[in-house]
């Protein structure tokens, strides 16, 4: 039976805010501890430093001000755009960030030096096989664009549909990058969603969203680009699932709220598609799950917890989720019946064995939404980006990357996969 990885404590000079405590987690016969925030200045812009909790390496990668080469961030938050998104290319070489610098800046992926700046708005993910390019959807039309030479290729336009939404903001293209899904505005009013095969050039069905209840909040791609999943929310605030086939037809239906959410999606070992996030309901409610897409199956992966937004991005080792911990220490501490993680950045094994490794210590305290963490790793695994006040509510929120080692037989051993299906 696979072991948790223990957790070092380390007590670093001075005295810890928090009391350790102990809680036992059977599933897999090893013990979680939930540790002490241990004291640690703010690094230094571009300086590594370790965390003292884990011994992770981490290295702020913004500041406020003038970075050069015309990235500049602003006073009050400057970072990557969310925990679902792919912050890195699919080489590693450049890192994107879309959140206060006045469109999107560039940064080399491993030194984080500043590179360029691209005055642009549109919703632009990267392409998950090709480092060279993203993949852009705005107005009336989809594109490929290459940032470093600021070249665009229209892959579809048409004055049938406006208001094209990668998502919007929560949408991922497929596995090999040659599907997307799209929210549209259709010209007779409706509100509709279509999947786009970019290597073919082909738009298939419409789904109106209006044969569904409620609003619709996204809709992406599957991973093999074969299915759709559209969020949408009632009036009384329950947010509901349903996946669709790309050709329209109506697969699956979650009518429980938010079951899961604040997620992202993957190809299970066993070949099947899946969405591991947060559940807000019964009988799982608090806790992380994965969700089957072609059945509804659930698994519960880790128990009642602060666990807020869950990445799937580290798209060369799917085993394994990156979760982003929330809550108040003190609170968790008090709750020894819960997953002992609290302002802290994990991966857990998706296998359900309840493996766990513990990545950094956010210590960001809750404030508003750009200063959540929003955790995102590398195609790899070897780095995470996230975000922190570093304990100062309502002050400037920095971006940080940890640097991970991964032992050989910690990566999972899947068949690797192709989009629409195929092995």
């Amino acid at each position: 039976m696979t072991l948790l990885l223990r957790r070092a404590l380390v007590v670093m000079g001075g005295v810890m805010s928090l009391a350790l405590w102990t809680a036992e987690w059977h599933d897999n016969g090893a013990a979680a501890q939930l540790l002490a925030t241990a004291p640690m200045e703010l690094p230094n812009y571009l300086q590594q430093t370790k965390d003292p909790a884990f011994g992770t390496v981490l290295t702020r990668i913004t500041k406020p001000g003038d970075l050069g080469a015309g990235v500049v961030c602003g006073d009050k938050y400057c970072s990557h755009r969310y925990s679902s998104s792919q912050a890195w290319n699919s080489d590693q070489s450049l890192l994107v960030l879309t959140n206060g610098c006045g469109g999107m800046c560039f940064l080399d992926g491993r030194t984080f030096a500043p590179l360029f700046h691209r005055d642009r708005s549109t919703e632009c993910e990267w392409h998950p096989r090709d480092p060279e390019l993203m993949i852009c959807v705005h107005d009336q039309k989809i594109s490929t664009w290459a940032p470093r030479v600021d070249r665009e290729e229209i892959q579809f336009a048409s004055t049938d549909y406006a208001g094209l939404q990668f998502g919007p903001y929560k949408g991922n293209p497929s596995l090999d990058g040659t599907r997307i899904a799209v929210r549209a505005t259709r010209k007779d009013g409706h509100q509709v969603a279509f999947a786009f095969d970019l290597k073919q050039r082909r738009k298939f069905a419409d789904i109106d969203l209006a044969q569904i209840a409620g609003t619709n909040n996204a809709c992406s791609i599957s991973p093999l680009g074969t299915s759709i999943l559209c969020f949408q929310t009632l009036k009384d605030g329950v947010e509901q699932a349903f996946i669709f086939t790309v050709d329209g037809a109506l697969r699956q239906t979650w009518p429980e709220h938010h079951r899961p959410g604040h997620g992202d999606m993957t190809v299970d070992a066993d070949g099947s598609e899946v969405y591991v996030g947060i559940s807000k309901s019964d009988p799982d409610k608090y806790q992380v799950i994965k969700r089957r897409l072609s059945d509804g199956k659930v698994t519960p992966l880790m128990k009642y917890g602060e666990a807020q937004h869950a990445s799937l991005r580290s798209l060369g080792m799917p085993g394994w989720v990156f979760l982003s911990y929330g809550g108040n220490p003190d609170q968790v501490a008090s709750h020894p019946d819960w997953a002992p993680y609290a302002r802290e950045v994990i991966a857990l094994r998706i296998d359900g064995s309840g493996e766990v490794r513990p990545i950094v210590q956010t210590r960001n305290t809750p404030f508003d939404y750009w200063s959540e963490t929003h955790a995102s790793p590398s195609p790899d695994g070897s780095q995470v980006v996230w975000s922190s006040n570093w304990g100062v509510p309502g002050g400037p929120v920095y971006d940080f990357v940890a640097h991970l080692d991964w032992p050989r037989e910690r990566f999972s051993n899947q068949t690797e996969v192709a989009a629409n299906g195929a092995h």
